[in-house]
């Protein structure tokens, strides 16, 4: 195949409500939304999950879009690509930006998706056609708040609960949770707040049962997450820090985790995202599936690498709901009662993108002209 033009919607969407983690809150959820187009007049869609500044990740939405239209598209301007590895092999030479290369690798897939006539679930070697929903919770204004809100997920259906955390909104919040709803499935996420230096609170946080503590150091650290899984019995959980199949590798020598938190834009896509997941699947670390505040766009490929056999606990997929008062795709993503979101069976990502919807949320729009 050949990609013949490229469609770029930067759009801005607002979340329901203020999502708060250790690094920072966010209210207005920006995205890029690319329409690839194949010289069969093919169309793939994806989502670059870069955010407005250099927070989680040292993209950004400028500095993808600068990749994606002077780097990327001039390596790839008139190859043909049997398979979106191939891609990936092309745009190697690109060192990092991630979630620049995840765009177009992605898009690819849904394309390749729909030339077989299969969904993209079904290509991606996926085992179940459902998959379990957990919910990630940012910090709140009060405990209480918390409470309440953990509460409503758990009536909805979710099936794990994810909360946020940072120094001096921790033990003390995971102790009231523990007391007042008991032993639901929970687990933390620092977002890389502390150092080996908070080593006792972090030990205290061992007896309350936690699934993991995602990323409890700094964002590039592998080392130090393997000192302190010595000491931890809870499993240490790595995001931010795995961004390839090699930090993948280095994390299992080093025993620096015993989960890992894949998610597709932060390791350029698909095509990584099945490489890392055959890895660990071979190496018994068992992996979730993450995600990044996406539209129904993105969350399509959430869902589809969720099917994956490796992938042994619930995901933070949440319903489109979750996030937006109205989705980009229909059918919009949605949980059953028991927390259990399901795959569509059609060709490719399997959700129809309402390009009139783009158009509401549309701060600029890009073409790139390809052939």
């Amino acid at each position: 195949m050949k990609i013949k033009s490229i469609e770029v919607f930067h759009i801005v969407m607002e979340l329901k409500s203020k999502f708060e983690t250790s690094f920072g809150a966010t209210k207005k959820r920006p995205a890029l939304i690319l329409k690839v187009t194949s010289d069969s007049d093919i169309t793939g869609w994806s989502e670059v999950v870069a955010g407005e500044g250099p927070w989680y990740s040292y993209e950004t939405i400028d500095t993808a879009l600068h990749v994606i239209r002077d780097y990327i598209i001039p390596l790839i301007r008139g190859k043909e690509f049997n398979t979106p590895e191939e891609y990936i092999r092309r745009v190697s030479i690109i060192r990092g930006h991630n979630m620049a290369k995840a765009g177009i690798d992605m898009a690819l897939w849904d394309i390749h998706a729909k030339e077989l006539n299969k969904p993209l679930y079904k290509v991606l070697g996926g085992v179940r056609d459902k998959i379990e929903s957990g919910v990630s919770i940012g910090i709140k204004s009060s405990i209480d708040e918390l409470i309440k809100t953990i509460e409503y997920y758990l009536d909805q259906g979710y099936r794990r609960i994810k909360i946020k955390i940072k120094p001096g909104w921790d033990v003390d919040v995971v102790d009231v949770i523990r007391k007042r709803l008991g032993d639901i499935p929970l687990q933390v996420d620092a977002n890389a707040a502390y150092t080996l230096n908070d080593l006792p609170l972090l030990k205290r946080l061992d007896k309350y049962n936690l699934l993991m503590i995602e990323q409890p150091l700094h964002y590039d650290d592998l080392v130090e997450h393997s000192i302190l899984q010595k000491y931890l019995n809870t499993p240490i959980c790595l995001d931010e820090s795995i961004k390839s199949l090699n930090d993948a590798r280095a994390a299992y020598r080093l025993g620096s985790c015993m989960i890992i938190n894949l998610k597709p834009g932060r390791v350029s896509g698909i095509t990584e995202s099945l490489r890392i997941h055959d890895f660990t699947s071979m190496t018994g670390i068992p992996i979730w599936i993450g995600g990044m505040l996406e539209t129904g766009v993105g969350r399509a490929y959430l869902v589809s690498l969720a099917t994956l056999p490796n992938v042994k606990y619930p995901n933070d997929i949440s319903a489109s709901n979750r996030y937006y008062e109205e989705d980009v795709v229909d059918p919009p993503w949605t949980i059953d009662d028991s927390g259990y979101m399901h795959t569509i069976d059609k060709p490719g990502i399997g959700v129809e993108v309402l390009e009139d919807k783009l158009m509401k949320y549309l701060v600029r729009k890009y073409v790139f002209k390809l052939d």
